[in-house]
């Protein structure tokens, strides 16, 4: 683990602009083809969506013209990437420590505590883990997002990979997509859970509540692997694996199968006092003010190499109080 602190002369760096330049041929055999098509399999660092944007903007020629994403390649010709990367938004960099759990040449591993906002947003200009992440390193940002490839809810804790190139945030985000990057969660879940088992339940806009989501016939696939961890005398530890990445969809889940997990302010129904619970416990939840919900594990293979990275975020030292509690019972 390592604690990030104020770094002084790091924040003073003016941010570098980066070019990039690259050259590839088009082969005959990709004659008729779109243009964003082969650019793509020729340049597999970048997503054709950036591609097609540099395409558009004449960063990306072939044979010196700009052309349309759509255009047709005769097969033979020759592409050139010539870009200045510019930083992607405005936001400012705070020091803000950060846990970070594993570092290489592609990418980092942090662990967010609770309470700690992930990006920007309406009513929320700074203190935030953006605003951390360009204060630590302000090459990110010229990524998207500080490159942040998934998210965490402000209240939920735990492991998330960071890209600290574009070509890393490009192979993590694809790898994402194909469901490559592993997530493992665990959960305090109100009532007794019997058994393990999956949740396949689409999810989409809530009917009535835009700050919530809920399980609808005609949202997206959403699955959902759990098993229990550990059983009390009212609640559940629960494991959890995501096959999909919804938004908030453990909590979705879990309160659809009727499990909801303990302090959720969206998805819980409330504080409920077990009866006969001891005064303990009573004061545990009594004073606990978000859901319990940790990223604990994060796996995947870096794009520095392809090296196995497999990390555990220690839980928040809030949960892991609340877990003894209701063990002790």
């Amino acid at each position: 683990m390592i604690a990030e602190t104020p770094n002084g002369p790091a924040q003073q760096r003016a941010i570098q602009a980066e070019r990039l330049q690259a050259r590839a041929d088009v082969p005959d055999s990709a004659g008729g083809r779109r243009v964003d098509q082969v650019a793509a399999e020729l340049f597999p660092e970048h997503s054709r969506s950036r591609l097609g944007d540099w395409l558009k903007a004449g960063a990306l020629r072939l044979d010196g013209r700009t052309v349309k994403p759509s255009e047709r390649v005769l097969g033979g010709e020759v592409l050139v990437l010539d870009v200045e990367l510019a930083p992607v938004g405005h936001d400012a960099p705070e020091a803000i420590d950060l846990d970070i759990l594993h570092e290489d040449a592609a990418c980092l591993v942090l662990n967010k505590p609770p309470g700690l906002t992930v990006h920007p947003g309406a009513g929320q200009s700074s203190g935030t883990l953006v605003n951390a992440l360009l204060h630590r390193e302000p090459a990110l940002a010229m990524l998207p997002r500080a490159g942040l490839v998934h998210r965490l809810d402000k209240d939920t804790s735990g492991a998330l990979v960071v890209a600290r190139t574009l070509a890393a945030h490009t192979a993590l985000t694809a790898a994402l997509a194909r469901r490559e990057l592993h997530r493992q969660y665990i959960a305090v879940v109100q009532g007794v859970v019997i058994a393990g088992d999956s949740i396949d339940a689409p999810i989409g806009r809530h009917p009535r509540d835009r700050l919530r989501k809920a399980v609808r016939e005609d949202g997206r696939p959403a699955t959902t692997h759990y098993r229990v961890r550990e059983r009390w005398r009212d609640h559940s530890l629960l494991e959890l694996r995501l096959e999909t990445g919804r938004t908030h969809q453990i909590r979705v889940h879990l309160a659809h199968i009727g499990f909801p997990i303990v302090g959720d302010p969206l998805y819980g129904g409330g504080l409920k006092l077990p009866r006969g619970a001891s005064e303990p416990v009573r004061e545990a939840l009594r004073g606990w003010r978000r859901q319990a919900l940790h990223a604990e594990r994060l796996a995947f293979a870096s794009p520095d190499g392809g090296q196995a990275v497999d990390v555990l975020a220690p839980p928040p030292a809030d949960l892991s109080a609340l877990v003894d509690v209701l063990r002790a019972g």
